[in-house]
C-alpha cells in the first residue's frame, strides 16, 4: 500500500518518495524513528491499526500516538472477515455463537498474532456475545487460514486480503464482515450489523503521520494529495485486488478517528485481559 502511494506522491508533487522498511516490535521501532524525524514534511510514516492498539498491549511503548505525530490522512481500510470450515453448518454468526453456547469445547478461533486486529474482532465478539472460546495465535494470517481448510481450527478471523482467494476457491465458508458496509471483494458476505450484531466493526487502518510539529501547511498539502490520489481509478483498482476500501480522510477526521480507535482497543484488549510481554 505505502508503494503505491509514494509512486504516486513523487509524480504530483515532483519530488522522489522512497520506502524505508523499518520492522520489529509490532511496528515500535519504525514508529519512534518516525516520530524524532525533523518536523519539515521530509519523512513522513505508513503505519496500521498496530499503531493506535500498541499503547494499550504493551506496557510500556516508545511514543505517544496523540502528541508524537501529526495525522495526515487515513488513506485506506481493510476489514476483518470471519471464516469456518466448509464442513461447519454455520451459516451466519447468530447459528455460530449458538453452537458455540452449545458446545463449546469443539470450538476455537486462530488469528494471525496477538494483539492484531483479526485477533481483537475474535474477542470483541466474545465479550458481547458471552462466549467462552479459545484463541490460537499464529505467526500470520497464512498458517492461521490454513489451520481452518484442514479441520484444525475451526474459525478464523482473518485481515481480507489472504482469505478471499480461499472463499472464492470454495476452501473456506465466509459468515461476516467487519466492515460498516459491505466489501466489493465479497458482495454477497452480510456486516455484522446486518446479522444483528452491533458495534463489531474492527478495520485495519492505513494511518499517514508526520511528527508532531510539522507546519500546517505541509500537512494539509500532503492530506490533499493523498485525497487526490485515492480517487484515481487505477489507485482504487489496485485497493480493492488488495482488500482496502480508499478513504483518504482529512487531518481532523483522522484525528477523530484515530482517538476513537485508540479508546475503542483499549477498552477490548482492557476486558479481555490481553497483555503483551515487554
Amino acid at each position: 500500500m505505502a508503494r503505491i502511494l509514494s509512486q504516486k506522491l513523487t509524480d504530483a508533487m515532483g519530488k522522489s518518495f522512497y520506502i524505508d522498511n523499518i520492522g520489529g516490535a509490532g511496528g515500535n521501532i519504525g514508529t519512534v524513528r518516525a516520530a524524532a524525524a525533523p518536523k519539515d514534511g521530509y519523512t513522513i510514516e505508513v503505519t496500521s491499526s498496530s499503531f493506535v492498539v500498541n499503547p494499550s498491549l504493551h506496557a510500556k511503548v516508545p511514543y505517544d500516538p496523540l502528541k508524537d505525530f501529526a495525522p495526515i490522512s487515513i488513506a485506506a481500510a481493510s476489514p476483518n472477515v470471519l471464516v469456518v470450515n466448509p464442513k461447519e453448518p454455520a451459516n451466519s454468526v447468530r447459528e455460530l455463537v449458538d453452537a458455540i453456547k452449545k458446545n463449546p469445547s469443539s470450538y476455537s478461533f486462530a488469528h494471525a498474532g496477538v494483539g492484531t486486529t483479526p485477533h481483537l474482532s475474535g474477542e470483541l465478539l466474545k465479550l458481547s456475545a458471552g462466549l467462552n472460546l479459545v484463541h490460537v495465535p499464529f505467526p500470520s494470517s497464512g498458517p492461521a487460514l490454513q489451520a481452518t481448510v484442514g479441520g484444525h481450527t475451526p474459525i478464523t478471523f482473518s485481515g481480507l486480503p489472504p482469505a478471499v482467494p480461499l472463499i472464492k476457491s470454495g476452501s473456506l465458508k465466509a459468515l461476516v464482515v467487519t466492515s460498516p458496509s459491505r466489501v466489493a471483494a465479497l458482495p454477497d458476505v452480510p456486516t455484522m450489523a446486518e446479522q444483528g450484531f452491533e458495534g463489531q466493526e474492527a478495520e485495519t487502518l492505513l494511518f499517514v503521520l508526520a511528527p508532531a510539529g510539522t507546519p500546517n501547511d505541509i500537512v494539509s498539502r500532503l492530506s490533499e494529495e493523498l485525497r487526490k490520489i485515492v480517487a484515481q481509478g487505477d489507485v482504487k483498482r489496485q485497493f480493492d485486488t488488495l482488500g482496502f476500501n480508499a478513504l483518504a480522510t482529512s487531518p481532523e477526521q483522522s484525528s477523530q478517528r484515530m482517538r476513537g480507535e485508540i479508546s475503542k482497543w483499549a477498552r477490548v484488549i482492557k476486558d479481555s485481559g490481553l497483555k503483551m510481554a515487554d
